[in-house]
């Protein structure tokens, strides 16, 4: 389906949105299960997304198109190390976009609204976590200006 990106609507996210961002972070952890061995089965919550709403460190979005949701992400103010350049830096997570509406820029726009919304905090650093075997997901952040920095290995001793 190919949707046409003046109808495309990103706000912030509500009390109301609530169920549909249940939903997506349940697709999420799906869409997440094949690169990672030490996800539980079942249904999982990374994080209470009420709480990241209501949070002043945390702007969470959605996108709509025709008052559907199709879309959301998030960006919240973190800490940065003593060591590092940055004091603070925006971390961003809980980018999803419902699979018919892909291919039409919707999370590039949740990125570049996200972006704006860390840079309106004085904040000029944004990170983020993708799984190293997740080439789609990587392919559309370096298209976004971003570079890999780190990689976090694993392995079951016993």
């Amino acid at each position: 389906m190919s949707a046409n990106i003046k109808n495309i609507v990103i706000r912030p996210a509500t009390d109301s949105d609530l169920p549909q961002l249940a939903e997506f972070l349940q697709h999420l952890v799906e869409a997440e299960r094949p690169f990672d061995p030490t996800l539980k089965e079942g249904e999982i919550f990374y994080y209470d997304i009420q709480e990241l709403i209501l949070d002043k460190a945390t702007e969470v979005l959605v996108a709509e198109i025709d008052n559907q949701i199709v879309g959301c992400g998030y960006t919240q103010i973190r800490s940065g190390k003593e060591y590092e350049k940055h004091e603070s830096f925006g971390y961003i997570g809980f980018m999803f976009v419902k699979p018919e509406f892909r291919g039409n820029g919707i999370s590039r726009l949740l990125l570049q609204n996200l972006k704006e919304w860390v840079l309106s905090q004085g904040i000029t650093e944004i990170r983020l976590q993708v799984y190293h075997e997740n080439e789609a997901a990587i392919k559309a952040y370096e298209k976004d200006g971003f570079k890999k920095l780190i990689t976090t290995m694993r392995c079951d001793i016993g």
